[in-house]
């Protein structure tokens, strides 16, 4: 027959070492990166092209700061107009700053005077996703 000391004991070094295992388990996980939106009302980039116009709309960013995502989207737009005007301008380019970027737009319907994009570019954990509204000429 045991002891109660001798319970009380295993019991502690039972639940001592299930904590330990946790633990050990947290610190072996990655990191979750947090996702967070940065404001574009109060303090967007300036969009480069005030005729015909357009706005950057939003901004998210995943392991980087606000300020590296608005200088990313002041790049992508820079690589997009380096290759086409309006609709066709397309960043034909790899990597911007450093981050591989894909964009998707709607159907631009004839007779429609904008269109709408969003951006998506990722290195890593890195990640900036970026939409804005172009005017079309």
């Amino acid at each position: 027959m045991t002891s109660p000391a001798s319970s009380r004991l295993l019991r502690a070094v039972a639940v001592s070492a299930c904590l330990a295992v946790v633990a050990l388990a947290g610190a072996q996980s990655p990191a979750v990166a947090a996702t967070r939106t940065c404001d574009t009302n109060n303090s967007p980039p300036k969009y480069p092209n005030t005729n015909p116009g357009g706005y950057f709309t939003s901004l998210k960013v995943t392991s980087v700061g606000c300020a590296s995502g608005r200088k990313l989207m002041v790049a992508y737009y820079k690589c997009r107009r380096a290759n086409g005007q309006g609709i066709s301008g397309k960043c034909k380019s790899s990597k911007v700053n450093g981050l591989r970027c894909t964009e998707k737009r709607p159907t631009v319907e004839p007779g429609t005077d904008e269109f709408n994009a969003r951006v998506t570019c990722t290195s890593g954990s890195k990640k900036v996703v970026h939409t804005y509204q172009q005017r079309l000429g």
